[in-house]
């Protein structure tokens, strides 16, 4: 079996885009997800990507981590997969789709590629770190430097801690500096630290301003995949009006046999 697949990525977080509108792709098939995303014997991605035919909207994505499950919402992969649906035809430059954790709205204006992240409760505090739900669950550790962070060793004792039992969580490792903050983020799943991580950096921007009570807020936010802005509006109860912008580039397509 021939199929036709595209790699994209969002400030390096990379994605395998499969247009699965006709079911040429068996995600039950663990193994061919994980060989999919294998970097030494497969195309190689953070995650997979299946977009589906929506009644209601322009389409419906499905996100698959590296490991072969199926992921929560992964925002970069959101943003790649409105920039693929725009380069197919599939959608105009505004438009909706489906994921996980339910609607959401995308503009496109060159490579910048906006959604939205859905409403969230305030952070909570787990052990005197903010814990935020953005789609997908992020702890958030502050530190002086990110630069000299052990990612994996200390992401990956978080991530497996009892506390977050039984799924696990993402860990965020946030630096504040004047223009903005740093963030170097550990994914579950991925179970490696990723050059950037959509709802990751917005659980971490949301966490930096909220000390600063309500309002209308925008962070920009320095990954080591590039840079990204949130957009959100703080209240007592709700974090609403949340936007994740960056770029969202086509890197290249090609056929897999299988």
């Amino acid at each position: 079996m021939q199929i036709l697949f595209n790699k994209y990525h969002g400030a390096g977080n990379d994605f395998i885009i499969i247009d699965n509108r006709k079911h040429i792709i068996d995600p039950k098939d663990r193994e061919l997800v994980k060989y999919l995303c294998d970097r030494h014997r497969g195309i190689g991605s953070d995650g997979l990507i299946l977009v589906y035919e929506h009644d209601e909207h322009d389409f419906e994505m499905k996100y698959y981590n590296s490991d072969g499950m199926q992921g929560s919402m992964c925002g970069n992969g959101g943003r790649c997969a409105a920039a693929y649906a725009e380069k197919s035809g599939i959608t105009r430059e505004k438009n909706t789709f489906m994921a996980s954790d339910g609607l959401h709205y995308s503009k496109t204006s060159g490579k910048m590629i906006s959604i939205s992240i859905r409403d969230t409760a305030p952070p909570s505090y787990i052990r005197g770190n903010h814990f935020i739900n953005t789609g997908s669950p992020h702890y958030i550790v502050y530190v002086s430097d990110h630069r000299e962070v052990d990612v994996v060793l200390q992401g990956r004792e978080l991530r497996n801690s009892e506390i977050f039992a039984p799924d696990g969580t993402n860990v965020n490792f946030v630096e504040q500096k004047d223009e903005g903050i740093y963030v170097r983020t550990y994914e579950r799943g991925v179970e490696d630290e990723t050059l950037s991580c959509g709802t990751g950096v917005t659980a971490a921007a949301i966490s930096s301003q909220w000390d600063k009570g309500e309002g209308s807020y925008k962070v920009k936010v320095n990954t080591p995949g590039g840079v990204l802005s949130v957009s959100f509006e703080l209240r007592k109860t709700l974090i609403t009006n949340i936007c994740l912008s960056g770029p969202a580039e086509f890197v290249f397509s090609g056929i897999l046999n299988i």
